[in-house]
């Protein structure tokens, strides 16, 4: 499909910069097939079924941004791959003033070796010692907030936590399952109470999910891989919800594409560890899902085309024009939309 189909026009002051305080409080918008409807977080309870079944993604998100120099020059470098036990690719800015060999400084007794420099731009870093990698970008490293935000101010000490879902267990991501974030303790009591049950998943989120499509057809666009796992207890919590008639309510893009991945023609959901590059384009059939909890997305990425797969792209256009009208805040800090298909 022609990309520029999923184009918008989106004001610089519906960015979110911060979250919403509490997480509950942050709007949602309710979208089905013939009307939307505006709401909050702390509405959820009374939106579903009981019956349902909430897919969360685990994954914790991982300090990834670097600042350091080589010798004079600054620079800086957001961790996007791990690629061996202390080697990492990274998007890099002044990618230009590195070549093979070259060490950075990162500061406080963190430092990195050039492997190489690929054909798109990213760099392939070695780091130096026998400290544990994760131990030293918690001590040196920012959280990587995404451009759209990280190009209007400095992540600082806060990022640490709002950037964080509750369920963030297993190091990896280096972007938040940011439909996850609005979740609190209080909320999934409730939910608990209206017989609204959740399960675990994890993707560990890349920054690729921040890339522009700059093809003009989606054909032509080649999808990031990510890793994911569906253990067999989850696998068998979701195929018994389809069973019993309850419905598949993902919670973020993420959650939705792993378990779009681990499906078979059938709709049943089978373990999975492995890489997913599923890119979900209007004409998809969904397997499993039900439903969809996600935050709002850019224009022309591959994420509003995937949720225009599941809605229609007219529906989604119109919710979204119908959110820039009335304030709704957008993107990873922003407000969230409950999608649910009639069927």
């Amino acid at each position: 499909m022609r990309v520029d189909l999923f184009d918008f026009n989106l004001p610089s002051e519906s960015i979110a910069l911060r979250p919403a305080t509490p997480r509950e409080s942050a709007r949602l918008l309710q979208v089905n097939d013939t009307k939307i409807g505006d709401y909050h977080i702390g509405d959820l309870p009374d939106l579903l079924k009981a019956g349902d079944l909430l897919l969360f993604n685990d994954t914790r998100v991982i300090p990834a941004y670097l600042e350091g120099k080589k010798n004079n020059a600054r620079i800086s470098a957001n961790m996007i791959k791990r690629e061996g036990l202390r080697q990492w690719r990274a998007f890099v800015r002044n990618a230009k003033r590195l070549k093979a060999e070259d060490i950075v400084d990162f500061g406080q007794e963190a430092s990195a070796r050039v492997i190489n420099r690929d054909e798109d731009g990213s760099v392939l870093f070695e780091f130096l010692g026998n400290e544990p990698v994760e131990i030293l970008l918690d001590r040196v490293g920012q959280m990587p907030l995404p451009p759209y935000i990280a190009n209007k101010r400095p992540a600082d000490y806060q990022d640490r936590q709002d950037y964080q879902t509750i369920f963030a267990e297993k190091q990896g991501a280096v972007a938040a399952p940011t439909a996850s974030l609005h979740f609190t303790e209080n909320l999934l009591e409730r939910l608990k109470q209206a017989h609204i049950d959740h399960a675990m998943l994890t993707l560990h989120v890349g920054a690729g999910t921040f890339l522009p499509v700059k093809v003009e057809d989606s054909r032509d666009h080649v999808m990031h891989s990510e890793w994911g796992h569906i253990d067999a207890v989850t696998a068998n919590k979701i195929n018994a919800t389809k069973a019993q008639g309850g419905r598949i309510i993902a919670v973020g893009t993420t959650s939705l594409r792993l378990v779009e991945s681990a499906a078979d023609e059938q709709g049943i959901v089978h373990p999975f560890c492995d890489e997913t590059d599923i890119f979900i384009t209007p004409g998809y059939r969904f397997r499993v899902i039900d439903g969809l909890m996600t935050n709002f997305h850019l224009p022309k990425s591959t994420l509003f085309m995937l949720v225009s797969a599941l809605m229609g792209r007219e529906t989604m256009m119109s919710a979204y024009q119908h959110a820039i009208d009335t304030g709704y805040r957008f993107y990873s800090y922003g407000d969230s939309s409950l999608l649910l298909p009639n069927k």
